[in-house]
């Protein structure tokens, strides 16, 4: 899949190695939903950080091993982990094997989502239900487990100054409206105010809980919504900056979320969206 400026024939930007830099060396990060898009690239991206890799699936198992290839040939240790993060037993089962294989989770980023749209009229229990069952009591199993574990282990000075991170995937949904993913919009509003008052509530024990908003971002799974020059013409209306995202960009910030430089970053939603959240409708003056 070519990168925007691949298709549009510019020069990529040149951007310093995450390997060179060892941000996150010696920590271990747990990452949900990272065999595939968003997942997958900031899986890559903290391990090549210098972060251990907990690479979490729940489908395509043969995708997710190939993620962990790909950091064990970058240096650092990478395990997979079938769970379905939305299964209180399933979530703890996985952060106890994370534990037991690297003696500790350092970051969590919660990343497994998905949609089942439908004109809200139409939807049913079965799509609201599993919307939210991923989308948000994933993220409250997983970071439940994440902060047990922090407190346990307090923090590891050698390594970092937090006790521990969390990185909620989140959406510009959160304070867009979305009609017809009325259930997605919901869940990720209500993700957005998990995470703040999760945030206000650990902070104190030195455990930092952030969310990334992504806008509109190139993946395998929202092809039809820029893979033609109509559609992607459509979207740009949408997108101030007027080129969508990659999802290296998403990995890229995770590891600045995850890391020592953002360490008074507390509470925040960092939108990646080319300026989606700025209303553009509104930009020739309404």
């Amino acid at each position: 899949m070519k990168s925007y400026y691949e298709h549009m024939n510019l020069p990529q930007p040149v951007l310093p190695s995450l390997q060179h830099l060892a941000l996150l060396k010696g920590q271990t990060a747990l990452v949900t939903g990272a065999n595939s898009g968003i997942g997958r690239a900031i899986a890559l991206a903290l391990g090549r950080a210098g972060a251990n890799v907990v690479v979490n699936y729940v489908a395509k198992p043969e995708d997710a091993e190939a993620v962990a290839a790909e950091l064990r040939a970058a240096g650092v240790g990478a395990i997979t982990l079938m769970a379905d993060v939305s299964d209180e037993t399933q979530v703890q089962a996985m952060f106890a094997a994370a534990v037991k294989k690297f003696g500790t989770v350092d970051i969590l980023a919660s990343n497994a989502g998905l949609e089942r749209n439908a004109p809200f009229h139409e939807m049913s229990v079965a799509q609201w239900d599993q919307v939210m069952n991923v989308n948000l009591r994933g993220a409250f199993l997983c970071a439940r487990e994440a902060v047990r574990e922090y407190l346990r282990r307090g923090v590891r000075p050698e390594v970092s100054v937090s006790a521990g991170k969390i990185i909620f995937t989140s959406s510009v949904h959160e304070i867009i409206p979305w009609a017809g993913h009325v259930n997605y919009a919901a869940s990720k509003g209500g993700l957005m105010l998990l995470m703040k008052s999760l945030a206000q509530e650990v902070a104190e024990k030195r455990i930092r809980v952030n969310s990334i908003g992504p806008g509109a971002i190139r993946t395998p799974i929202n092809t039809a919504a820029w893979g033609t020059p109509e559609a992607y013409a459509e979207l740009m209306k949408l997108v101030p900056y007027k080129r969508i995202g990659e999802v290296d960009e998403i990995g890229r910030a995770a590891v600045w979320l995850a890391s020592d430089f953002s360490d008074y970053v507390i509470g925040t939603t960092l939108f990646i969206d080319g300026g989606m959240t700025l209303y553009p409708g509104f930009e020739t003056g309404g």
